[in-house]
């Protein structure tokens, strides 16, 4: 496709205009689509840029890449893009993975402000370390649009779910299976969190602990996973041989490998609050795990990207975008809805946000390659 752009001090100056409505709420009728871009409770600030005619060079910086959820978000760009109705809207799409190095994403960030890109997508390796790169994308025109391990700035249009609240739902189905169990809550629960230093992990984590150690007769061994599989399943049978047997299992990401682990252990079956993929949700209905699947869904990658036309064409969003959390009690997994034996245990069962434009289909998802672009 050919690429079109206006003079790059004309489109910063431009795109470096926008308006922030600010109070105590930024209310739907202020922002475009809320069906599809809701505004988290706490979200104080409407941002919107002036508009610019298409077609749009946009790139999806991604950080970390080792694992089935980064794969998915990938592919799940890439089938967004992949869409006519999109492809149409792009001169350009990017896709590249820099490996969990802050200073690696923000030179990657950089290289494309000054390619004269209008949009970015990016999942933050750290929350507190682009306050320069943003103010360099204003300067240059570009639009930064972070999702799921999102900034600590209220300055840019973020897109995300609710971290505190899915860390929390995940604690507190445990803690419910275990009363159920056992008349009172008490024991030992097992939390395997995510990637250090990066705001999902923390926030999931602080959702945890905020059911957990409200609970007295409850002692907690946590563990890092690096939301990987692998990782999960080695510090999971490593924390059972320390520890002896679980009452209560809660993962972040990669909870087949705690199942595995587990079933190697010949541990028992208990309350386990995990993601929602393919292989996870298959062993936790075949082992009739009780507790919730819940997840961070990892085609927000599309979201972002849809949140990033959206504003190049002129609409004003919520500086905070919370997504609905897809979820389902254990008891109610049923194949063929909520798992699928015939797809790979490393495909993501939710696969995109209907109140946003159709979900993706697995051969949508799966037709993508997770290799820079």
């Amino acid at each position: 496709m050919k690429y079109h752009r206006k003079a790059v001090a004309a489109a910063a100056l431009s795109l470096c205009t926008f308006t922030a409505l600010s109070g105590s709420m930024a209310y739907a009728e202020d922002t475009y689509r809320p069906e599809c871009f809701s505004s988290a409770p706490d979200n104080a600030k409407v941002i919107k840029y002036e508009k610019r005619d298409g077609p749009y060079k946009i790139a999806f910086v991604n950080g970390f890449a080792g694992n089935d959820w980064r794969v998915t978000a990938i592919q799940g760009a890439k089938a967004w893009a992949a869409r006519p109705d999109n492809k149409a809207k792009l001169s350009e799409f990017t896709v590249v993975s820099v490996g969990n190095d802050s200073a690696a994403q923000i030179a990657a960030i950089d290289n494309f402000i000054a390619a004269g890109y209008d949009g970015i997508s990016f999942i933050a390796v750290n929350p507190t370390a682009f306050k320069a790169v943003i103010k360099r994308a204003e300067q240059a025109g570009t639009v930064l649009v972070p999702f799921d391990n999102v900034l600590d700035t209220d300055q840019i249009v973020q897109v995300n779910e609710n971290q505190f609240e899915l860390g929390k739902m995940k604690a507190q189905a445990v803690i419910d299976g275990i009363k159920k169990a056992k008349g009172k809550v008490e024991g030992t629960v097992l939390e395997v969190s995510g990637l250090p230093g990066n705001a999902t992990d923390r926030d999931n984590h602080e959702g945890m602990r905020s059911v957990l150690d409200a609970e007295a007769g409850l002692k907690v061994v946590q563990v890092v996973g690096n939301w990987d599989a692998g990782t999960v399943q080695k510090v999971t049978a490593d924390a059972i041989a320390t520890n002896g047997q679980f009452d209560g299992v809660m993962v972040q990401e990669g909870s087949i490998g705690a199942l595995n682990a587990m079933k190697n252990a010949g541990h028992p079956v208990v309350p386990f609050g995990g993601d929602a993929g393919n292989g996870t949700r298959r062993l936790l209905a075949e082992g009739k795990y009780p507790g919730v699947t819940a997840a961070q869904a990892p085609v927000m990658s599309s979201i972002s990207l849809e949140a990033i036309v959206s504003l190049l064409e002129g609409n004003a969003l919520p500086q905070k975008i919370f997504l609905p959390i897809p979820s389902k009690d254990n008891a109610e997994l049923k194949e063929g809805t909520d798992f699928f034996p015939k797809l790979p245990d490393t495909f993501y069962t939710a696969t995109g946000y209907p109140n946003c434009f159709p979900v993706f289909s697995p051969d949508e998802l799966l037709g993508q390659t997770p290799d820079n672009t």
